[in-house]
């Protein structure tokens, strides 16, 4: 049921790209469709005691329901922003949606980081096509693992504006390979944390009674999900600097939100005071 959310909002979104006068309800569509999923999978991230999206979860209502408004109204920041989500899903629907191929970067990704971890002197084994062991210990690559996601976010927002090919080009360089090789470092750290046993802490808040669980709460959850973000910041600065546009977007959408959950605590203040 969840997968046909994602699909939905997919679907919803490549229609928005599509010159007609129903695109931004196309576009309303396809954020309610990603939120509902947000929403819909904050149980199954609370038992891997994963707290980031859950609250990603629940700031998403608010900001729907002003993208909602501002679509309505055509407001060009909002309407490059709904852009930006609808070529990253473009990027990402086929291998998301194409097992084959979907399988393919997940066999491709399994590989590379079986090699950097012999490369490392940590050598383990390849129990299936994407499953790596160590011991006692089992790592599943799946798609999530190989940055396709973050990929197709990064260079969606590079087209939320309009780019010359010299900066569509020098935006591409700077997204994919460096995802691609972080993200390969990061799954290394992340399994040689786990199966390594670096991070036994606080099973209280770590755990999910599967032992040796903690490690991977804390290498993967905290440490790999949290420099995953500043890297992409990172890289977002460096697309603010290659397609300077980007920054005056970026302004305009702050603006926006920002002003619009001003408006709203004060209507509420109004209303209970």
């Amino acid at each position: 049921m969840l997968e046909y959310l994602v699909l939905a909002s997919c679907i919803f979104f490549i229609a928005f790209l599509l010159p007609w006068r129903g695109r931004r309800y196309a576009a309303i569509l396809g954020w309610a469709a990603m939120v509902l999923f947000l929403i819909a999978e904050i149980p199954f991230y609370l038992s891997q005691n994963n707290i980031l999206y859950p609250t990603i979860a629940i700031l998403a209502i608010p900001f729907l329901y002003i993208t909602a408004r501002r679509l309505l109204r055509e407001d060009p920041a909002v309407m490059a922003l709904s852009r930006a989500s609808a070529v990253a899903f473009v990027i990402y629907a086929p291998f998301g949606y194409y097992e084959p191929l979907g399988d393919w970067l997940i066999g491709v990704v399994t590989s590379q980081v079986i090699w950097l971890l012999g490369l490392f002197g940590y050598p383990v084994s390849l129990l299936d096509w994407n499953l790596i062991g160590k011991d006692f210990f089992k790592i599943e690559i799946i798609l999530a693992c190989t940055g396709i996601q973050s990929m197709a976010i990064m260079l969606g927002v590079a087209a939320a504006v309009p780019t010359t090919l010299r900066q569509k080009v020098l935006a591409f360089l700077l997204v994919v390979p460096t995802i691609w090789i972080l993200n390969l470092f990061r799954n290394v750290f992340v399994i040689i944390a786990y199966t390594a046993q670096w991070f036994p802490f606080l099973p209280e808040i770590a755990s999910n009674g599967e032992w040796g669980y903690e490690s991977f709460f804390w290498s993967h959850n905290i440490l790999a999900e949290g420099g995953a973000l500043i890297a992409l910041v990172a890289i977002a600065y460096g697309l603010f600097v290659i397609i300077p546009d980007l920054g005056r977007w970026a302004a305009d959408l702050y603006t926006v939100y920002t002003g619009d959950v001003r408006a709203l605590i004060g209507r509420e203040q109004a209303r209970t005071g």
